[in-house]
């Protein structure tokens, strides 16, 4: 009988799917595959180098501009390329620069339109179904 090695994640997509800047794990941690367990285990019981980076930062763009409110290509419109601490982010926060008011504004209109094409998309929706049931009727 052959023994199935495990699937493993590299240190990159590990890092993404842990909402982490891989530049700053450990360097055990950027060399080393990592097995689907030892990834549900890390998920689970978060080490303190982890919890720390979860907490402290640097963060990867995605968490960056998840937290400011803001899309990746926004960040990039306004040329913050690098990750940021969690200190930085707030102050960017509390100084509110106006490329952030402006990208912000942009996200909220993108999901206000994403919103109301979806809106009207259910009320198509129950008006077809709504006809259709009504067109079954007077056939029979």
């Amino acid at each position: 009988m052959t023994q199935k090695t495990p699937q493993t994640l590299k240190p990159f997509t590990a890092a993404k799917k842990l909402g982490v800047h891989l530049p700053a794990t450990p360097e055990s941690f950027q060399n080393t595959p990592v097995t689907r367990e030892e990834f549900a285990e890390l998920t689970a019981n978060p080490p303190e180098w982890l919890a720390e980076l979860r907490r402290t930062g640097p963060h990867p763009r995605p968490v960056v501009a998840q937290k400011l409110g803001v899309t990746i290509s926004g960040l990039a419109r306004a040329g913050v390329d690098d990750a940021l601490t969690t200190d930085e982010i707030h102050d960017l926060l509390k100084e509110m620069p106006a490329w952030l008011v402006t990208e912000r504004a942009n996200l909220a209109e993108v999901r206000e339109e994403e919103q109301r094409v979806k809106d009207r998309d259910a009320g198509r929706a129950l008006l077809r179904a709504e006809r259709e049931r009504a067109e079954g009727t007077d056939q029979a």
